[in-house]
């Protein structure tokens, strides 16, 4: 890696600075010191870097500090301005007119324009990025009466709306790059140009990619980091030795193992840093492949939920970097009333494996000689480590009930071809980012209408349930707050009750980080930000 050498005598970590936490020392320093080149070690390595094409982790850890959304969100998650600096709605909710900010350049040097919004979010975004439709879709249109005003058009009021325009959610591409040519064949996928921060520089395949500063980027002063590298290594044990020697700035969530993660954070020039995903609400989980037995039947769907532990899970395979999960809804969204646990099917009672055992009688799984029942393939998520510890798991608990499984452990790629778009699996565990509205993120995992093999982590499972549908559309359309999160909580007992999918775990995205990276954390998005107000102390 020729660059990484020179660069990294610049190179600072990570801090502990985020609103929602105490800050250290470090982080009061008043005043930022340009320049240097923070480190980040993440995994697996993305198939591709332009995340209005894929919602997968690593792609958007990447994509969102090479492009902007029309805007971001405060820790109170309230839109603010990035591309769109105002914005108005009309009377009847039908009609949002942003107005774009002057003055903005891509990468390349062509100015940016309301056609390359228009352009983005209705060609690309809501046909190709897996919660576009969640986020888009009553969108019908958008106008451009000139270069600096967008004007959404409605099929309805649309609550969500303004929650699925981030950078994360709805970046907006270069027309010029994209328009006639098939989006996920142009070469720009993987050398892309953007409006954000940082620009593309590098790409070494199986060890670094480098962004380096763009020295024309809209908000002056920023970024103050000269260079990211997000290197990509194959071992936890040596992403930890890294972080641990000062060599990694900072490590994302599931690049370490959570029990080193535990030991680093006693480190003096580590810590935890904590926040950065309430706009996520990131929930892991299984998927069961509805579609074909013995997961067409909710009586074994039923019989793996109760076969679980969660707690055991969460305590003992991810050391506590979360809360077991009760429905497919975060607790973050507790606050804003559209989580409930009241009245959801529970599967943590002391019985719990009698229960699971009865389910599969019922459904006609019976034991053999042998004590099993039926053989079933599980395919682990490829991002570390730990999910292949899970899967271990997973093995063993269901042996108890009679449930024979087999662990395929695939490359990513492998992973998302056969799992997402050929649905070949039967069961496959992965985590799913819920966004601040459940229509945003939640929404796609069991819409039928998401069923859709030509885009990934949509609905995987294939569910499909007229009840369950009408439903999700009900909330797109639904003003009232209190009838909209009845409805919401409606969803979450008639989804735990089918369990088409089975909700392990409420995750904690924490990263590790090196005390001397200051403002790490700026916004509920995290390291899914744009990194433009961090900087490295020298």
């Amino acid at each position: 890696m020729a660059n990484f050498s020179i660069t990294r005598r610049h190179a600072g970590a990570l801090l502990f600075g985020t609103a929602l936490t105490a800050l250290s020392p470090l982080s009061a320093i008043a005043n930022p010191q340009p320049g240097g080149t923070l480190t980040i070690t993440t995994t697996p390595e993305p198939a591709l870097i332009t995340n209005a094409l894929s919602s997968a982790p690593t792609t958007a850890e990447l994509a969102t500090k090479i492009f902007d959304g029309l805007l971001e969100y405060d820790m109170n998650l309230k839109p603010i301005p990035s591309l769109a600096e105002s914005w108005s709605t009309s009377a009847d909710g039908k009609t949002v007119t942003f107005k774009l900010r002057e003055g903005v350049v891509w990468h390349d040097g062509k100015p940016f324009s309301s056609a390359d919004v228009q352009f983005s979010l209705m060609e690309v975004v809501k046909t190709h990025h897996p919660r576009g439709q969640g986020n888009l879709g009553p969108v019908t249109s958008i106008d451009t009466p000139d270069a600096r005003t967008a004007v959404f058009n409605l099929a309805h009021p649309y609550p969500p709306l303004m929650m699925g325009l981030s950078s994360l959610e709805a970046p907006i591409v270069p027309r010029h790059i994209y328009e006639g040519t098939d989006f996920r064949n142009n070469p720009a996928v993987n050398n892309p140009i953007g409006t954000g921060p940082f620009k593309f520089t590098r790409w070494e395949k199986g060890n670094y990619i480098q962004l380096d500063r763009n020295e024309k980027y809209w908000r002056p002063g920023r970024p103050y980091l000269d260079r990211l590298i997000f290197r990509f290594i194959a071992d936890s044990a040596t992403r930890a030795a890294g972080v641990e020697r000062g060599e990694i700035d900072v490590a994302t969530f599931g690049t370490i193992n959570p029990v080193e993660m535990r030991r680093l954070e006693k480190l003096p020039n580590l810590s935890i840093a904590q926040g950065g995903y309430e706009a996520i609400a990131p929930t892991m989980m299984l998927e069961l492949n509805t579609q074909r037995a013995p997961f067409n039947d909710k009586r074994v769907r039923l019989a793996v939920a109760y076969a679980l532990d969660r707690q055991f899970i969460t305590k003992n395979i991810w050391y506590g970097f979360g809360k077991p999960a009760t429905g497919p809804i975060s607790s973050v969204l507790k606050g804003a009333g559209a989580f409930t646990d009241q009245g959801i099917l529970r599967f943590d009672g002391k019985d719990r494996l009698d229960v699971a055992n009865k389910l599969l009688d019922e459904a006609g799984l019976k034991r053999g000689k042998n004590g099993v029942r039926v053989k079933i393939f599980h395919d682990p998520a490829p991002f570390g480590e730990d999910w292949r510890r899970m899967g271990e798991y997973i093995k063993q608990a269901l042996s108890r009930v009679g449930i024979e499984v087999e662990l395929r452990n695939r490359d990513y790629p492998s992973f998302v071809r056969q799992v997402h778009n050929e649905y070949d699996f039967d069961m496959t565990s992965t985590w799913s980012i819920g966004m601040a509205d459940p229509t945003l993120g939640v929404q796609r995992q069991t819409w039928s209408r998401m069923i859709n093999p030509k885009v990934p982590f949509g609905n995987t499972a294939q569910y499909s349930n007229p009840e369950v549908d009408k439903l999700w559309e009900a909330a797109q359309t639904e003003t009232d707050t209190a009838k909209r999160n009845q409805i919401f909580h409606k969803l979450q007992e008639t989804l735990v009750a089918d369990s088409p999918l089975i909700w392990i775990m409420e995750m904690d995205l924490v990263a590790v980080q090196n005390k001397r990276v200051q403002n790490l954390i700026t916004s509920p998005l995290g390291i899914r930000g744009g990194l433009y107000d961090t900087w490295l102390q020298r």
